[in-house]
């Protein structure tokens, strides 16, 4: 009697399930609502991205990070029209200095301060907002693992970027005047005469191309000078 070999059923093992170290924590920054969440939307369908926090303002990026200790922060360049992009990185990189940062910027629009952060990939990256999904996706995994994120838009606007024609004192003058300080005031706290404060304006003014003291503030702060 011929026997027959028992029939084996085959079954598929499962992966190991993605630990939770492997997740990339997120922090989005963007005052827009309805970008942030579309944003926030975007990088959840990834299986290693997490959204961790959401904020609206630059002053809840920090205590965002320090709170809930992420792998990355994605930044908004419009994120506050006040607050120094710059001095927003350094404090992030001060606070968690294993944090990854990635900012979004718009070419058209890059400025001296921008050109400066260009200066730091791979420690930051940054991106065009023309950039796709995916090609979001793939920037905010490079950041975490400290590789290099610098769109080439945004290279050669941060390569052509007018440079800041002021010197330090009179950015720091102009920078007084701009917050409406008066200029007697502005040459008691600059160790100063008031003729010697109103001669650094007039020549910020000329370097700007400015007409009035009031264009020439409006012009370093688009420019990111001030």
């Amino acid at each position: 009697m011929r026997r027959h070999r028992p029939i084996r059923f085959l079954v598929r093992r499962q992966g190991p399930a993605r630990s939770e170290e492997s997740v990339i924590r997120l922090v989005l920054a963007d005052r827009a609502a309805l970008s942030r969440r579309a944003l926030a939307e975007v990088l959840a369908k990834e299986d290693d991205l997490k959204i961790v926090a959401e904020v609206g303002a630059a002053d809840e990026v920090v205590p965002a990070a320090v709170r809930e200790r992420p792998e990355a922060v994605v930044l908004y360049r419009g994120l506050s029209d006040t607050h120094s992009l710059t001095d927003l990185c350094l404090g992030l990189q001060r606070a968690v200095p294993e944090c990854g940062i990635l900012i979004v910027l718009d070419p058209a629009t890059v400025s001296c301060a921008d050109a400066a952060l260009a200066r730091q990939v791979p420690r930051i990256g940054l991106i065009g907002i023309g950039a796709s999904p995916a090609h979001l996706v793939r920037s905010v995994r490079r950041v975490v693992r400290r590789e290099a994120v610098l769109d080439p838009d945004l290279a050669v606007a941060a390569l052509t970027t007018q440079r800041n024609p002021l010197t330090d004192r009179e950015s720091e003058i102009l920078s007084l005047a701009a917050a409406g300080v008066p200029t007697p005031e502005i040459a008691a706290q600059v160790f100063l005469s008031a003729g010697t404060v109103r001669n650094y304006l007039s020549r910020v003014v000329t370097k700007t191309g400015a007409r009035t003291r009031i264009e020439a503030i409006r012009i370093a702060q688009k420019a990111g000078w001030i």
